[in-house]
């Protein structure tokens, strides 16, 4: 049971990643740091609904 979602910079809210994961085991958002290719640096990437 895996599902599909993608990945929102917090800072220009530019959507540049698509990630997957397992429902059952990590029901949480996803938060991660990313790079941003709009803004050109290393920032915060949250899982979009």
């Amino acid at each position: 049971m895996r599902a599909y979602f993608n990945m929102r910079c917090t800072e220009c809210k530019n959507e540049n990643y698509r990630m997957h994961k397992n429902k059952k085991l990590h029901p949480e958002r996803l938060e991660t740091k990313k790079y941003c290719p709009k803004c050109q640096k290393q920032t915060l990437h949250k899982e979009k609904k």
